[in-house]
C-alpha cells in the first residue's frame, strides 16, 4: 500500500491542477463561443476532443502497458502534458490563444491520456492486495471527490485575480510533483507471456483481440460492460450541457459553486467506497446507483432551479464513484493481471464510445430541435412547459433534454433487472485469483 499511497499522492495533486486548467480553459471558451452565439456546440466540441483520441487509441495502448513498465507509461504522458501546458501558457501569455489552439492541446492530452488511465487502473492491482481493490479505488475516487470541490470554486477566484495564464503555472508546477513521485517509487514485476513463433505485427494484433475475446466468451462480463457503457450516455449529454445551463457572461461565481456542490457528491461517494470497502452485491449497487441518477435528472428537468441542480448534481455525482468503483473491482478481481492493461484499456474505451456519441450529439440536439421545438410559439412549447417549469433563459431545450435523459435511464435499469447473465455475474464468473489456483493445482 505504501507505493500505492505515494503515486495516489502525487496523482491527486496533478488532478488538483488539472481541474484547474479544466475550469479555466472550459469558461474561456464559453466567453468566446457561447456568450456571442448561444449555441453549444463549440462547447460540446472541447469536450468530445477530450474523450475522443482516448476511445480510439485506448485498445491499442492497452496492449503496448501490458508489455511496458506501467510506471514508465505514466511517466511518459504527464512529461507530454506538461510540455503541452508549457505551450498553451506561452501563446496565453503573448495574447495569441485561439479556441483551436486549445482543440490542438487538448487532442494531443487525450492521446497520450490513454496510456495513463489503463496504466494506473492496472497499477492498482499491481500493488495493492485483493482485499483492498475497493478501498484503493474509492481512493482514486476520492482524489476525483477533492479535486471537483476545491479546483473549481479556487479557479473562479483565480480567474478574477492572476488570470488563465496564471492558472496554467499552478498546474505546470503539479504535473512537476507528480512525476516526483513516480521517480521515487518501483511496482513489481509482471510475468508476461511471449510467442517466438509469430512476428512482431502478429503478436501485437494477436494480443489486441485477445483482449477482445476474453470480455466476449464471457456473456456477465459483456452485459457488464454494455449497461455501464449505456449509462455513460446520460452521463456525456449532462457533461455537454451543464455549464451552459449555468454560464452567466463574464462570472465564474455560480458556475464555480454548483460545479463544487457536485465535487462535494463525488467526495461523500468515494469516502463512503473507501471506508465500505466493498459489497456483496456489486452488479446491483451499480444498477440502484444508475436508477438514483435517472431521478435526480428528471427531477431536475421538471423543476430547473438553482437549488434544484446543486441538490441534483450532487446526488448523481454522489452514485457516479460508487458506479466507478464497484464496475472496476469487478474487472480487476475477475480478469487475469497479465492481461489487465489490454482489457482495461478495451473496457474503458467502449464504456466511454456512447459518451462520445453522446457529445457529437447533444450540441446539434439542443441548438437544432429541442430548443426550437421549446421556445416561444414552438411545437412542443404549448403542451410541455406547464410540466416542464423553471426555463432558464433561452435553455427550454435544455429541459426538455433532461427529462428524456431521466426516463432513459430508469427504462435502463428495469432492462437489466431482467438479465440473469448480468445479475449472478460475480458468482458464476471466478476471481482471477480463485482460477489462478485451480491452474497450479492442476499443474501439481
Amino acid at each position: 500500500m505504501r507505493t500505492f499511497l505515494i503515486v495516489w499522492f502525487g496523482q491527486l495533486i496533478s488532478l488538483l491542477g488539472s481541474k484547474l486548467t479544466e475550469f479555466a480553459l472550459g469558461f474561456w471558451i464559453l466567453e468566446q463561443t457561447y456568450r456571442d452565439t448561444g449555441t453549444i456546440t463549440a462547447f460540446a466540441m472541447t469536450i468530445l476532443l477530450i474523450y475522443l483520441p482516448k476511445v480510439i487509441i485506448s485498445p491499442f495502448a492497452g496492449v503496448l502497458i501490458d508489455r511496458w513498465n506501467r510506471r514508465y507509461a505514466m511517466i511518459m504522458s504527464d512529461l507530454v502534458t506538461t510540455l503541452i501546458t508549457i505551450i498553451v501558457m506561452l501563446l496565453a501569455l503573448s495574447n495569441q490563444l485561439e479556441v483551436w489552439h486549445i482543440y490542438l492541446a487538448i487532442t494531443i492530452t487525450s492521446t497520450f491520456n490513454a496510456f495513463q488511465t489503463p496504466a494506473s487502473t492496472a497499477a492498482i492491482a499491481q500493488v495493492v492486495p485483493p482485499q483492498h481493490f475497493s478501498r484503493a479505488n474509492g481512493m482514486v475516487q476520492v482524489s476525483n471527490g477533492v479535486a471537483k470541490i476545491v479546483s473549481p470554486f479556487i479557479a473562479g477566484i483565480l480567474m478574477k485575480f492572476i488570470g488563465l495564464e496564471g492558472v496554467l503555472t499552478i498546474d505546470l508546477g503539479t504535473f512537476v510533483f507528480a512525476l516526483f513521485t513516480l521517480s521515487i517509487v518501483r511496482f513489481p514485476n509482471v510475468k508476461r507471456r511471449r510467442s517466438r513463433s509469430k512476428s512482431a505485427t502478429g503478436r501485437f494484433l494477436q494480443d489486441t483481440i485477445s483482449g477482445w475475446n476474453y470480455i466476449a466468451t464471457r456473456p456477465g462480463l459483456l452485459r457488464l460492460l454494455s449497461f455501464v457503457a449505456i449509462s455513460y450516455f446520460t452521463t456525456g449529454m449532462l457533461e455537454v450541457i451543464l455549464w451552459p445551463l449555468l454560464y452567466k457572461p463574464g462570472s465564474t461565481q455560480e458556475l464555480g459553486t454548483i460545479l463544487s456542490i457536485g465535487g462535494c457528491g463525488v467526495l461523500v461517494g468515494s469516502l463512503l467506497m473507501s471506508i465500505w470497502g466493498s459489497s456483496k452485491y456489486r452488479v446491483i449497487t451499480i444498477m440502484g446507483c444508475v436508477g438514483l441518477q435517472g431521478i435526480v435528472t428528471l427531477v431536475a428537468g421538471l423543476k430547473i432551479s438553482v437549488v434544484v441542480l446543486a441538490i441534483g448534481i450532487f446526488l448523481y455525482l454522489f452514485s457516479h464513484p460508487i458506479i466507478i468503483s464497484s464496475n472496476q473491482t469487478i474487472w480487476q478481481s475477475k480478469v487475469p493481471t497479465n492481461l489487465q492493461g489490454r482489457i482495461f484499456a478495451l473496457q474503458q474505451s467502449l464504456e466511454r464510445s456512447l459518451a462520445i456519441f453522446a457529445y457529437l450529439l447533444a450540441g446539434p440536439l439542443v441548438d437544432n430541435i429541442l430548443n426550437p421545438l421549446m421556445a416561444e410559439g414552438g411545437l412542443l412549447n404549448h403542451y410541455l412547459a406547464p410540466f416542464i417549469g423553471g426555463q432558464i433563459g433561452q435553455n427550454g431545450g435544455i429541459s426538455l433534454l433532461l427529462v428524456l435523459l431521466g426516463i432513459f435511464n430508469l427504462i435502463l435499469v428495469a432492462i437489466a433487472f431482467r438479465e440473469p447473465r448480468l445479475l449472478n455475474l460475480e458468482t458464476e464468473l471466478p476471481d482471477r485469483n480463485v482460477h489462478a489456483n485451480k491452474m497450479l493445482l492442476k499443474k501439481s
